[in-house]
């Protein structure tokens, strides 16, 4: 256990002054989370297996609290099981975002996705979905950043070679998004 544990303390120190060069790219995503908030839109957020949880994360934090008693902000995480598994069974799954956001999303509207590999089809659709109905688009990548790479407005890309490390990695990021936020909003 402690060989493991030494190993994930050091993978996790190697990682982080990685992740602290993309504070330009953070605050550039917070500053377009505040716009589409100031115009009275929502954030649309989206991943799989884990990185699903970290939607759903993000989500609670910004539409309940973070730190401090504040205002709502308009966020849903695209992961309703019903709606999954429709659009999955009729559609096939590589379209259970990208229908989700074609009925929920509206220009000014903002797409973040979280994916690991930055491979995922269904990921790839939703961005395309979000770009052909003028929403800002943001990316929680991984590794190289995949097919993703290049396709969204903003990228974070955590530069690590494991699934649980880039999630690691993307928890600081989204967690310092909203410590910022929380000092912006009443």
């Amino acid at each position: 256990m402690q060989t493991l544990l030494n190993l994930a303390t050091q993978e996790a120190a190697a990682m982080l002054p990685a992740i602290a060069r993309l504070g330009p790219r953070l605050e550039k995503l917070a500053e377009m989370m505040m716009e589409c908030w100031s115009h009275k839109g929502k954030v649309l957020i989206c991943g799989n297996g884990g990185s699903a949880c970290d939607a759903m994360h993000l989500s609670e934090e910004l539409v309940a609290r973070f730190q401090k008693n504040r205002r709502g902000l308009a966020s849903i995480a695209l992961c309703d099981p019903t709606v999954l598994t429709c659009a999955g069974n009729d559609f096939g799954y590589e379209t259970v975002f990208s229908r989700q956001v074609e009925a929920l999303g509206n220009a000014g509207d903002l797409l973040i996705v979280f994916t690991t590999s930055g491979n995922s089809p269904n990921i790839l659709l939703a961005i395309e979905k979000a770009k052909g109905q003028q929403m800002g688009t943001a990316a929680f990548l991984g590794k190289d950043g995949g097919r993703a790479k290049g396709q969204c407005d903003v990228e974070l890309i955590v530069p690590a070679r494991t699934s649980h490390r880039i999630q690691e990695g993307h928890q600081i990021l989204y967690h310092t998004l909203c410590e910022w936020i929380d000092q912006r909003v009443d």
